[in-house]
Parts: C-alpha cells; sequence; structure tokens
C-alpha cells in the first residue's frame, strides 16, 4: 500500500475512532506529572486496572518526587508486587526519582530527549507523558494492542514498535496523536482483542485490512 492509500486508511480509522471514543483518554489514575510517570512505569506487561489498584496505596504513601527518591526499596517492593517484575520497576522509580530530584529541580522534565534519559523510559512511556501531562504530540504511544492493531488494520507493514511508531506518524496527523494512541488502545481492549476480535460487531471493520484475522 502506498502512503497516500495508507494516509486515507487512517483517516477513515481517526474518523471511525472519535464516533466510539469521543472521550477517549488515559486510564491510568493519576494526580500529577510524576504520578504519571511512576504509574506508566509500573504499567508495563500489567494491566492498568492493576496499576490503578496500586498506585490508589503508592499515591498516598509517597507524595512528592524526594519521597519515591528515598523510598525503602523493600517497602516500595511490597507495594508494587502485585504489578509483577516488581523489583525492575522499583529500582526504576527510585532512581528516575533521584534523577528529577538532583538533574530536573524534582520536576518532570517536558521533552523526549530529556525523558529519554531516565531509567526505565522509552519512547512509549515518554509518549504517554508527554500527551497526557504536557498536551505534546511528539510520537505514537506503541504498546500490544497499538502494535497488534495498526498491523492488522494495515497501518505498518512493521511489528517493531519503534518502526511501527514511525509509520502511523506518517500516516495518521500530528493533531491526532494524542487521541489516536488512546482511542487505538481502548479499541484493542475492548473489540479488537488478540484473541477474539470482534469483527463482525466493529465499526471500523471497513477501514481495516483485517490481517490474520478470519473475516467473517
Amino acid at each position: 500500500m502506498n502512503a497516500a492509500a495508507r494516509g486515507e486508511r487512517a483517516k477513515r480509522v481517526v474518523a471511525g475512532l472519535r464516533k466510539l471514543y469521543p472521550d477517549a483518554r488515559c486510564e491510568l489514575d493519576h494526580g500529577s506529572a510524576h504520578e504519571l510517570l511512576f504509574a506508566t512505569i509500573l504499567s508495563a506487561q500489567c494491566t492498568d486496572v492493576r496499576v490503578n489498584a496500586t498506585t490508589k496505596t503508592l499515591f498516598k504513601r509517597y507524595r512528592t518526587v524526594s519521597d519515591y527518591a528515598s523510598a525503602d526499596p523493600a517497602e516500595l517492593e511490597g507495594l508494587i508486587r502485585s504489578c509483577g517484575f516488581y523489583r525492575m520497576k522499583a529500582k526504576a522509580i527510585v532512581e528516575t526519582a533521584k534523577a528529577l530530584r538532583d538533574r530536573f529541580d524534582g520536576a518532570v522534565p517536558g521533552d523526549m530527549a530529556s525523558l529519554l534519559t531516565l531509567r526505565g523510559v522509552a519512547r512509549k512511556t515518554a509518549n504517554v507523558v508527554l500527551g497526557d501531562a504536557f498536551g505534546k504530540a511528539e510520537g505514537v504511544v506503541v504498546d500490544t494492542h497499538m502494535k497488534r492493531l495498526a498491523w492488522r488494520m494495515g497501518l505498518t507493514e512493521e511489528t517493531d514498535p519503534v518502526k511501527v511508531e514511525r509509520d502511523l506518524m506518517a500516516c495518521v496527523p500530528r493533531k491526532d496523536w494524542i487521541f489516536f494512541s488512546h482511542a487505538m488502545i481502548l479499541h484493542g481492549r475492548r473489540v479488537c482483542r488478540a484473541l477474539s476480535p470482534a469483527c463482525g460487531a466493529c465499526s471500523l471493520r471497513a477501514a481495516c485490512a483485517q490481517r490474520g484475522v478470519d473475516a467473517d
């Protein structure tokens, strides 16, 4: 598919998503940029529902960036254990908090380059933070849902997240990147599931290549 055709398909997908999920937003509960950053780190290979259940306690125990930077590792690990990979995530949170405290005056930086210097932060996490905490469209959030849907719908030929993001940035208008990121993830959870996509009930079907699924 050439670039023009892919752009037209992306336009139809975005229009359909706006009808389905007009209020699509990040589903991670947070009250500040640093809470969003730490919640997103916790969300790796974990559901948003589980993360939100965990951060309900976590955010009461630790209020400021300095609180996280000086957290007792064992206590922090205990609070986030249910999110999986808790030792690695606890280390990432503490080291990132120390970096925020020592290098960024205790604030989450609002640019991609600075965010990518933080432990546990790759482009997916950085895009979530930039989009939702700062309203900046610097890229597209590519998680497992986005990667799957983008390929199924015919918006990319790639499977590597960095290359998938590159293709999506080329065919989806920049003004739609933040909305598109959240709406596609919602669609992946609710309709276009990994093992049992509800193609027959999907209003985006006409704009979808339906790769890898049986056309019912």
